[in-house]
């Protein structure tokens, strides 16, 4: 199975990221990655949800995420050209002999040390999985105290916009899905 990237615009109400990840968990989809924040228009979310999914059960979802009120559009950013990014944040254990060798790491990877103290140091990395995953495989013998990811964000490239709020229609599905999922909801 292949990772899919879904961006999800809904309300900005309560309860709204509950009833996305109830949908999940009724249907026993797994998320690999949930990022949600705020967009350029007022009371409205965009989720960026990340599964592992063959085309057809990501279609089901697309599909089943319709069917919440809140959710306004949907898109599958997966085979899109898009920009798609992680965020993390890794405490490594220094001492005064190798910090300026974590120093020199995270310089090679374009991250950013963003706080140090005498026993660690904070590296900040964005970018692609593989790239976060990398830095952390070379940090790993250094001691890694503590770590947080973001998760992924992913933004088509191109100067058009997606508008949120295009008229409510369920993906596309072909007519056997059409058919499984009703038996399925």
């Amino acid at each position: 199975m292949a990772q899919h990237i879904l961006v999800a615009y809904v309300e900005d109400k309560p309860g709204v990221l509950n009833r996305v990840a109830s949908l999940f968990r009724r249907r026993a989809f797994n998320i690999e990655s949930l990022t949600v924040g705020h967009t350029e228009q007022s009371g409205v979310s965009r989720m960026t949800i990340v599964v592992d999914a063959d085309d057809m059960t990501a279609r089901r979802i697309e599909a089943n995420l319709y069917k919440l009120v809140n959710v306004l559009r949907v898109d599958d950013v997966t085979e899109k050209s898009s920009v798609v990014r992680d965020l993390a944040l890794i405490k490594v254990a220094v001492n005064t002999a190798n910090r300026t060798e974590v120093m020199q790491l995270a310089d090679v990877f374009r991250a950013r040390i963003v706080d140090v103290t005498n026993d660690s140091v904070i590296v900040e990395t964005t970018g692609t999985e593989d790239k976060i995953e990398g830095l952390i495989e070379v940090l790993r013998p250094f001691g890694i105290i503590e770590m947080v990811r973001t998760g992924i964000v992913a933004m088509a490239r191109g100067a058009t916009a997606v508008s949120p709020n295009p008229p409510r229609v369920a993906a596309a599905l072909p007519e056997d899905a059409s058919r499984a999922m009703a038996v399925s909801v």
